[in-house]
């Protein structure tokens, strides 16, 4: 294992895929999270509460929630270039227990995504507070609340991570496998929100789960305005952070159970 993980490091480090998502990261984060602090959640359309109040805060910092689909999009790239590249011959003839070479991704990628998550954050931290110094607004949230709710987004990036891993080893081609998690993570959720009864489910979905773990519910509650519907409840933070990684395990665990035949030709 410890063989493994050392090489799929090395391999995440001799690529440039990780110094784009990271540069990714610090646009997102920074420019982004800047750029609405200065201009203002009471000045969206529709209009959010201000910065002086906690909605206001998490409605700015709960943007980033949109961005899981950043880490999610490059640990299914990690995972389906093992196919698209023929490296993955190599790779289980080399370890052919299959489990033993998706922990080591898990636990690289799961690092990696970390990272990800906490520059992401970090930069944000700084926009936010740059923006409401030069604005000069006192946020509605303490410096402490704040960066607890920035460390749960730094999890959720990493969890997204992991799930990126384990829909890859599922659908081995690249393009498919994107698709499917891009448009599940970009409208697919919006669209079960539509059904009738089946928004019900919606804090036992990823999304759902995340907007408990980050405190961003502006879709739901703007769902439920369109709709006529009252708000569902999410789960708490601590609920949603489990059922992310419940998630990945259960993405991972049928990811191994998939017979290696199927991999190596």
């Amino acid at each position: 294992m410890s063989t493994l993980i050392r090489a799929e490091f090395r391999k995440l480090l001799a690529t440039r895929m990780w110094m784009w998502a990271l540069l990714v990261a610090v646009v997102l984060g920074g420019g982004m999270v800047g750029l609405l602090t200065l201009v203002g959640p009471e000045n969206f359309d529709p209009p959010m509460p201000g910065l002086d109040t906690g909605d206001g805060v998490r409605s700015v910092l709960g943007m980033l929630g949109f961005t899981v689909i950043v880490p999610a999009a490059l640990g299914t790239l990690a995972m389906t270039s093992e196919y698209r590249h023929r490296t993955a011959t190599y790779t289980f003839l080399f370890a052919p227990k299959r489990w033993q070479v998706l922990t080591a991704k898990i636990v690289v990628f799961g690092v990696a995504g970390l990272v990800y998550g906490v520059v992401l954050t970090g930069t944000a931290a700084a926009g936010f507070f740059g923006g409401v110094a030069a604005r000069g607004v006192t946020p509605g949230m303490t410096s402490a609340d704040i960066l607890t709710l920035l460390g749960r987004l730094a999890v959720a990036m990493a969890v997204y991570t992991l799930l990126g891993v384990a829909a890859g080893a599922l659908i081995r081609n690249q393009i498919a496998a994107l698709a499917v998690v891009v448009g599940y993570l970009y409208m697919g959720e919006l669209i079960l929100m539509m059904i009738p009864g089946v928004k019900l489910l919606y804090p036992l979905l990823p999304g759902g789960a995340t907007a408990s773990l980050t405190g961003f519910t502006y879709i739901a509650d703007t769902l439920a305005d369109q709709l006529a519907t009252s708000p569902v409840s999410l789960l708490s933070p601590v609920g949603g952070a489990l059922l992310l990684t419940g998630y990945a395990l259960v993405a991972a665990v049928a990811a191994v159970l998939v017979p290696m035949r199927r991999d190596v030709h």
